[in-house]
């Protein structure tokens, strides 16, 4: 039940995407949006488009610019890139006949989904029939402010270095330094999602573990204060960024789960 397929943002950009379906025909759709250096098919993405099927609930999961299969120099890639990329899935899974769409976002693509969320909220206004209401967010530890993280990572002479040399240590502990342009930087000073946020009326869930190492909690506490419509926040004792004990992991999957098959709706 799952389908290889591309297509393409408004920039002419060729985006990879697994498109699964569920046995029954279906309206619902959740867009899953995967972590910086991560891929479409992470251990996440295809065990929630799993949950997801066995809920009636179909999943487009995707790879960023310039991940996985998908088009693009990682070295050029921008949180802007991101946003678009993720309104692109959006506007493709309307094509193939969904209505009820959910974004779900993994640490970055927590930070994308929140941004595409805010502007596609926007674009309502001016295109209703062409824009529906998302149904909802689910956000697994989301960078709210990816500026904040980087300077914490990287201090200060790190940042210095990146912008000298225009690379970045490997995030997840690789020895190589990774090509991406300060360029990345100068443009997460500007996407920070808390006035975002204040107008997102869709019931949103944010889930983190109180151990997370790269993403700080008091962010998705001060977004958990920043959304305008139905919210939960569920801090996992002891969990960290990539939710490795087993029992944490599940849980986090049964939370996403449950809240974009039935969100609030008040």
């Amino acid at each position: 039940m799952e389908e290889t397929l591309s297509f393409r943002d408004q920039a002419g950009n060729r985006i990879a995407a697994v498109l699964a379906e569920p046995q029954h025909t279906t309206d619902s759709v959740a867009v899953l949006c995967h972590g910086f250096l991560s891929h479409k098919n992470s251990t996440s993405n295809q065990a929630l488009a799993e949950l997801f099927q066995q809920r009636s609930i179909a999943t487009l999961r995707f790879d960023c610019f310039g991940h996985g299969d998908s088009e693009g120099p990682f070295a050029k890639l921008t949180t802007s890139i991101g946003v678009a990329q993720a309104r692109a899935a959006l506007t493709y899974v309307m094509t193939r006949g969904y209505r009820r769409l959910a974004l779900v976002g993994s640490s970055f693509g927590g930070l994308v989904s929140l941004l595409a969320a805010a502007e596609w909220t926007d674009l309502r206004h001016s295109a209703p029939a062409d824009h529906p209401p998302l149904a909802c967010l689910a956000l697994k530890c989301p960078v709210v402010d990816f500026g904040e993280e980087l300077r914490l990572e990287l201090g200060e002479d790190g940042l210095q270095e990146w912008q000298r040399t225009n690379t970045i240590p490997d995030l997840h502990g690789g020895p190589s330094r990774l090509p991406l342009d300060y360029a990345f930087y100068q443009d997460c000073l500007n996407r920070i999602a808390y006035e975002p946020a204040r107008t997102i009326t869709a019931p949103t869930l944010i889930v983190q573990g109180d151990h997370d190492e790269y993403v700080p909690l008091h962010q998705s506490q001060r977004l958990y204060a920043s959304l305008a419509g139905p919210k939960h926040l569920e801090i996992l004792p002891g969990a960290d960024h990539r939710f490795t004990n087993p029992s944490d992991f599940q849980r986090m999957l049964t939370l996403l789960t449950d809240w974009v098959a039935a969100p609030p709706t008040a």
